[in-house]
C-alpha cells in the first residue's frame, strides 16, 4: 500500500474511531443501517424498472412519476417529522418510520394494478420521511464535535445499501421476481425497527418540549411563534444559500439516479446486468467519498470541501454523455458518484447553524422545501427519455448543478 493511501486509511480509521463510546457506537451503527434500507430501497426501483414497466405496461415518465410521487411524499413528511422531533423525540419516529416503510414495502410488491403501486411508493416516502429529520438531529446532538464524521458514515452507509441492493436484486430478479424481492425486504426493516426502540435514547422532558421565548411575541400562539421563527431561520444567508444548492443538487441527482440504469442500457448499449453494476459501483464511490468529506469537513472548513465535490458534480454529467465503452462508463460514474459526499457536509452545516429551540422543525422545513424542489428530477428525464433526448437532460442537469455551485460560493468563510 503506498503511502498516500495509508495516510487515507489511518485519516479514516482515526475518525471513526472517535465517534465510539458512551454507547454512540451502537446508536451510530442502528441508524446508519436503518438508512442503508431506506435509502437503498429508493434507489432499488430504478434497476427494476424493464421488469416493473413491462408488468404494468407504462412509459419511462409514468413510470417516473411514480418515483417523483415516492419522493414527493417523503419531501411532505420533513416539516412535520421535524415538528415531531421537538415533541416526541427521535426514537418513536425512527422506529415508526422504519415500521411504516416495511408495510408500503408489502403494498408495493403485491400491487396488483400500476395505481396500487403508485399508492405503495407515495407510501414508502411518507413513512420512510419520517427517518432523515429524526436521523440528522439524534446524531448532531450525539457527535456534537464530530458531526461531520457521523453524518459521513451514516450517509455512506446509505450509499453501500444503494450500490448493494440494486446490484442482487438485478441478479435475483430473474428466478424470484421483482413483487417477492420487494415484499421480502420488508422484514429487515421490521426488524431494525425494534434495534432503534432499544438503542436511540428518548429526549429529556428539557429537550422534547423545549420552553418558548420570553420576547415580544410572547402572547403569540405557540404555532404562529414556531413557523414565524423556522421561516425567519431563511433570513440567515448560510442557511438560504446552503438550502438553495441542495434543492437544485437534489433535482440533478434524482434525475440521474432514477434513468441511469435505463440510459446506460438504452443509450449507451449496456446489458441490464451490467447497467445495474455500474449503478451500484456510483454508490460505492459515493459512500468513500462521503466518509472523506465528513472527516475532511471537520478539519479543513465547510466550503472548501463542497465548492471542489460540486464543481466535479459539474463536468460529469457532460463526461457522461461522452464516454463510451465499459471501463470509460465506470470511471465516470465512479466520479459521478462523488456528488454524494455534499450530503453529510451540508446536512451538518444547516443542522449547526439552525436555533436550537427550533432545531427539529426548521431541519424539516427546509428538508421538505428542497426534496419537493428535488423529487421533480425524475419525471423531469423520464419527459427526455421519452422524446429521446436523453444527453440534453444530463446537460441541463449539469448546468443546474453549476448554478449550485453559485449558491456554495457565496457562503461566509469560516472564522
Amino acid at each position: 500500500m503506498s503511502p498516500s493511501r495509508r495516510s487515507v486509511v489511518a485519516h479514516l480509521r482515526d475518525g471513526v474511531r472517535g465517534l465510539r463510546g458512551d454507547g454512540r457506537g451502537r446508536l451510530l451503527a442502528v441508524v446508519a443501517v436503518g438508512w442503508a434500507f431506506t435509502l437503498g430501497l429508493r434507489f432499488l426501483i430504478p434497476p427494476l424498472l424493464p421488469q416493473i414497466k413491462a408488468a404494468f405496461t407504462v412509459s419511462n415518465a409514468t413510470a417516473g412519476l411514480a418515483i417523483t410521487a415516492l419522493w414527493v411524499g417523503y419531501a411532505l413528511m420533513q416539516f412535520p417529522a421535524g415538528v415531531l422531533i421537538d415533541r416526541v423525540g427521535e426514537r418513536a419516529l425512527l422506529a415508526a418510520s422504519l415500521c411504516l416503510s416495511g408495510l408500503s414495502l408489502c403494498l408495493i410488491g403485491l400491487s396488483p394494478a400500476f395505481a396500487v403501486f403508485f399508492v405503495g411508493a407515495t407510501a414508502f416516502g411518507l413513512g420512510s420521511g419520517l427517518y432523515g429529520p429524526s436521523r440528522g438531529t439524534v446524531l448532531s446532538r450525539a457527535f456534537t464535535r464530530r458531526a461531520g464524521a457521523a453524518f459521513g458514515v451514516t450517509l455512506a452507509a446509505g450509499s453501500v445499501g444503494s450500490a448493494v441492493l440494486p446490484g442482487a436484486a438485478t441478479a435475483l430478479v430473474g428466478r424470484v421476481g421483482w413483487r417477492l424481492i420487494l415484499a421480502g425486504l420488508s422484514v429487515p426493516f421490521f426488524a431494525v425497527a425494534a434495534l432503534a426502540w432499544r438503542v436511540v435514547p428518548e429526549r429529556t422532558s428539557e429537550e422534547a418540549n423545549p420552553s418558548a421565548e420570553t420576547d415580544a411575541e410572547g402572547d403569540a400562539p405557540r404555532s404562529t411563534r414556531l413557523l414565524r421563527n423556522v421561516a425567519g431561520t431563511l433570513s440567515d444567508r448560510s442557511v438560504f444559500a446552503s438550502s438553495a444548492a441542495v434543492g437544485l443538487l437534489l433535482f440533478v441527482f434524482q434525475g440521474l439516479t432514477a434513468f441511469l440504469p435505463t440510459y446506460l442500457e438504452q443509450v449507451k448499449g449496456l446489458d441490464q446486468r451490467t447497467a445495474a453494476l455500474l449503478y451500484g459501483l456510483m454508490f460505492v464511490a459515493g459512500a468513500l467519498s462521503q466518509l472523506v468529506a465528513g472527516n475532511a469537513a471537520d478539519r479543513v472548513g465547510v466550503k472548501p470541501v463542497l465548492l471542489v465535490v460540486t464543481a466535479v458534480g459539474v463536468v460529469t454529467p457532460v463526461a457522461l454523455t461522452l464516454a463510451s465503452g465499459v471501463a470509460a462508463l465506470a470511471v465516470v460514474v465512479a466520479v459521478l458518484g462523488t456528488r454524494m459526499a455534499i450530503a453529510p457536509v451540508t446536512n451538518a452545516y444547516i443542522v449547526g447553524a439552525l436555533p436550537d429551540h427550533v432545531e427539529g422543525a426548521a431541519w424539516g422545513f427546509l428538508r421538505t422545501g428542497f426534496f419537493l424542489v428535488g423529487s421533480a428530477g425524475s419525471t423531469f428525464v423520464g419527459l427526455f427519455a421519452d422524446a429521446n433526448r436523453f444527453d440534453a437532460a444530463f446537460l441541463a442537469l449539469a448546468a443546474l448543478s453549476a448554478v449550485a455551485l453559485g449558491c456554495y460560493a457565496v457562503l461566509p468563510g469560516e472564522g
